[in-house]
């Protein structure tokens, strides 16, 4: 078993220790929070080992899972690569692009290993359909919250739209063209709503819509390509395919018959794919335990944090 500790008790962390103490693939050292009262309130109430020190903490791991404030994050990471000890990191995995390179530049002259958060790769809907994803052409996203003091800190870019950035690069096999974006600060000093239109080379383009001031939430992605129509609701964890194919001379008598000017005829095939539940933060830790032990790359590489990062700051430009 990898021994596994945690650096950051706060929301998020208290998550990723309860999974980590209850994950085969893994043994919980303990945590470090930098906050006195918070440390001490942990410690009480789970029994989780508290190290009085960071360095304490790395020396006794063989990975750290950095679920600190993003201001910490290149000095955590910083650390823990330097102590040779491999990573994860929340997203977004840095402040700057420049911290993110720093980052990636130094697991490499270190052999270790780096993944970062984006939990939505695990997600039991995107998972159940990312494979049909093939060359999409438009794609739509959209990431709603109810208003939430926590994480105002940063602008929305970075706080939600940056998941499906992420994604959408993800399944996306071209270079970023150009971006066009708009936001309003409604309540915090950063933008709470922002849009950004993402062109890519070729020809795809994908357009985001991200607010953490609205009534309800959503948290859905649809993906148009040739013949296929594919959206995936990342909140209810449901997804479904239309396909359309040429339609055989016998249609069914309650087929979906679509014919165009020219009189091709295409016949419209629904789909829900199973999604099996599971725990996505969960599974993505121990998808950090499988590239290790396999000496892999993982799922969401240090690149794949960094490229995620370098296109929200781009957003967050032109806002």
């Amino acid at each position: 078993m990898l021994k596994a500790g945690v650096l950051g008790a706060g929301h998020l962390g208290k998550i990723h220790l309860k999974l980590l103490n209850q994950s085969e693939r893994y043994e919980l050292v303990g945590f470090y929070d930098e906050s006195e009262t918070t440390a001490k309130a942990v410690a009480e109430e789970f029994g989780y080992h508290r190290f009085d020190s960071i360095a304490q903490l790395i020396d006794a791991c063989d990975i750290v899972d950095v679920v600190t404030p993003t201001t910490h994050h290149f000095d955590c990471a910083e650390q823990v690569i330097k102590a040779g000890k491999h990573l994860f990191i929340e997203k977004p995995i840095a402040q700057t692009v420049e911290q993110a390179v720093a980052i990636r530049e130094l697991a490499k002259k270190h052999g270790v290993r780096g993944q970062v958060g984006h939990v939505e790769r695990f997600n039991p809907a995107f998972t159940a359909v990312n494979h049909l994803i093939e060359n999409p052409m438009f794609i739509e996203a959209h990431r709603l919250a109810e208003f939430n003091p926590r994480g105002t800190d940063v602008p929305v870019v970075l706080d939600l739209m940056i998941h499906d950035i992420d994604a959408i690069l993800s399944v996306v096999k071209s270079e970023v063209k150009h971006i066009s974006a708009s936001g309003v600060s409604v309540i915090s000093d950063t933008p709470d709503i922002a849009n950004a239109r993402i062109e890519f080379a070729n020809g795809c383009v994908a357009n985001l819509t991200a607010s953490r001031i609205s009534m309800k939430k959503m948290r859905k992605a649809r993906f148009f390509q040739k013949d296929a129509y594919i959206s995936v609701d990342f909140l209810e964890k449901k997804c479904e395919v239309v396909r359309m194919k040429d339609a055989p001379e016998q249609a069914d008598d309650f087929a979906m018959i679509l014919q165009n000017a020219e009189g091709v005829k295409k016949q419209i095939y629904f789909d829900n794919p199973e999604v099996e539940e599971n725990n996505a933060i969960l599974d993505e830790l121990e998808a950090f335990a499988d590239a290790i032990e396999q000496n892999t790359t993982p799922i969401v590489s240090l690149a794949n944090g960094t490229e995620a990062l370098r296109i929200a700051m781009k957003i967050i430009a032109d806002l």
